[in-house]
Order: structure tokens, then sequence, then C-alpha cells
């Protein structure tokens, strides 16, 4: 049996279909009802039956700060896929991610320990690898340290990290994987699929930053691969590879079929406008389009190694660009189709 919490997100639902899709048996925490619709919704643009997938899914309702269901989910359990995180970088979330991120791996890593689990994956992030204003190529052996180009959120994730090395240190089998900005199609106003929706919108600006980006399917590819290797009790950068964001921007525009952008955003004007945002959402309770710490992120020029992943597995990725057309085929497949749309 396999445990997965975290299962309704971008990589979670990924994974479930792989891990579905290759007969295992599957167990997984879940909190909302309703965020099985966006899972539903992947396993149908994969192509498959998405209601009988689903229903082989031995589903057990609590999340990761709930210990009791943790430790019923954890019988019987062989391997453990740790996906479930709070991702923000609004700073009203911070207690939230220490609660979820940190908190909640103690109790997954706990549980297993308790029920003897054989190996688990944390789902880390490039974020817990830290980075400052003038960062050499970052990878495993990269030391966190707090500071302003350290988010709130990256310290939530190295933190969490530290619970599963605590874990290893008292028997458990584990690996992490630190992916990059994961791009796949998952909600449309969460995470990176966010940066989709705003592009098809308006395709005329771009931040003048570098990073690392990778495909959702490849970080659950090497998630899978890893943990049926006898590799143990090691991290794991993944990364597709550095583009600019004028890159990414353009190769999403291209594939709505829209201008590609042409005006890169000055550093004084994003200064600006997440000011102006975190203003517009005290005042209208909603979330703020970009927070201080995006916009320092945004501005950074960031190179990101990946060497180790494929001198363990002799791991390829997909090209970026094959990607991120076939998420915008389906978002704006999703667009067209909403009721907003149909109604006009």
């Amino acid at each position: 049996m396999i445990l997965v919490t975290g299962a309704t997100g971008l990589v979670g639902s990924y994974l479930l279909y792989d891990l579905l899709q290759n007969h295992e048996s599957v167990r997984a925490l879940l909190y909302n009802q309703n965020s099985l619709n966006r899972t539903r919704r992947i396993f149908e643009s994969l192509g498959a039956d998405a209601e009988t997938l689903l229903a082989r899914v031995d589903w057990v309702k609590g999340d990761v700060l709930d210990v009791l269901a943790i430790e019923k989910a954890m019988q019987g359990v062989k391997k453990v896929y740790h996906c479930a995180a709070i991702v923000s970088f609004d700073p009203k979330d911070h207690q939230l991610m220490m609660k979820i991120n940190v908190e909640g791996t103690a109790n997954v890593v706990n549980a297993a320990l308790e029920a003897g689990v054989e190996k688990l994956c944390h789902v880390s992030s490039i974020a817990a690898l830290g980075r400052t204003e003038n960062s050499p190529v970052i990878d495993e052996k990269s030391q966190f340290k707090t500071g302003k180009y350290n988010s709130k959120y990256s310290l939530s994730k190295y933190m969490a990290e530290r619970e599963v090395w605590r874990g290893t240190a008292e028997g458990l089998q584990a690996v992490i994987v630190n992916p990059s900005i994961i791009l796949g199609y998952g909600h449309p106003e969460k995470g990176s699929t966010r940066m989709f929706t705003t592009i098809y919108k308006n395709s005329l600006f771009y931040g003048q930053g570098t990073n690392g980006f990778v495909g959702v399917e490849d970080v659950v590819r090497a998630m899978v691969q890893l943990m049926d290797s006898p590799v143990k009790n090691e991290r794991f950068l993944v990364s597709g590879g550095d583009y600019s964001y004028r890159e990414v921007f353009s190769m999403i525009a291209r594939g709505f079929g829209k201008a590609e952008p042409r005006y890169p955003v000055p550093a004084a004007i994003l200064e600006i406008v997440w000011r102006f945002e975190w203003l517009r959402g005290k005042i209208t309770g909603t979330r703020p389009l970009i927070t201080r710490e995006t916009a320092r992120t945004s501005k950074g020029n960031y190179q990101y190694s990946s060497k180790k992943l494929h001198c363990t597995l002799q791991f390829e990725y997909t090209p970026l660009e094959e990607t991120i057309l076939k998420t915008c085929r389906l978002i704006e497949n999703d667009i067209k189709t909403s009721p907003s749309q149909k109604g006009r």
C-alpha cells in the first residue's frame, strides 16, 4: 500500500494518476471533498476514466495536522509520498505555512516511523536550498541562510526538510526532491498555473529575472524512480533548465496564440506594484497578485544544477515548451467552455 498526502494538489494529482495507471494500491488523505474536482479534470485531461480511477483510491478523511487520521492512514503502508504543503508568498500565510509545512511534515514523519514505513519521498522545493543576491549555481550542497532573498515559504520548506532528516536519524529511509518552478495543468488561480491565466489575459509584460522551471510530469517521474531505486537519505534538485521569465512568458503567449511580451517591468515599478497590491488586498480582502517576496524573486537571476539526478538515474527532461504548449491547450479549453464564456 502506498500513501499520498496532498493528493489533490498539482504534484499529488499527477502522482496519483501515475501510481493508479501502474496498478498500485493507493491510499490518500482527503481534507476537502471539493478539491477532487481539479484532480478529476487532470485525470480527464490525461485521457483517463476519472471516476473509475478515483474509485480505486482508499480515501481517508483528514489532513496532515490530524494525527489520528495520519496514524490510521499509515496502517499497512510501505511507501509514503508526502506532497501536502501550502505554497504562498503572502505574509499573512506565514503561520499557516509553519503549521502545515513544518508541523504537518513532523506528524507524517513520526507516524511513518511508528508504522515501520519502508521509504518516504518528501516533496520540498528549490526554495529550501537558499539563495542570495549573487548566488552561484545552486545544487543539493547549497546551504540555506535566512535573509531578504529567502521567503517565509522558503523557511517553512527548509524547516520541513529538517524534520525529514530527523526521521532518517531515527531509522526512516527517505528521499527529498527539490523541484524548481513546477509548470502544469493545475488550478487556474493557484501556484504557477496562475501565471498561464494571467498571460492569457495580458501578454505584454515580463519580469527581468531568471529561474529554474520543470514540468509536473517530470517531477512525478523523478519521484517514482527514486522511490523504486535503492537510493536513500539523499535529496535531489529537479529542474528542467534555467530560463528567463521573458523566455517562459513568450512560450506561454505563443501557446495561446498571443503576441509575445515586449515590455520589461522595471524594478522601480515592481516596488510600486507590490505595495499597491498589498493595499488593495487590505481593502478588498482579496489575495494580492504580487507580493514583496514574489517581486524580489522575479528580479533575481538564479541558476540550478540537477546533474546529481541525471547521474543517479540517467534522468532526461521533457522539453519545457512541450509542457507549456500542452498546458496552454488545456487551460484555453477550460476558459472557452466556462459558464461565463458561454453566457456571452
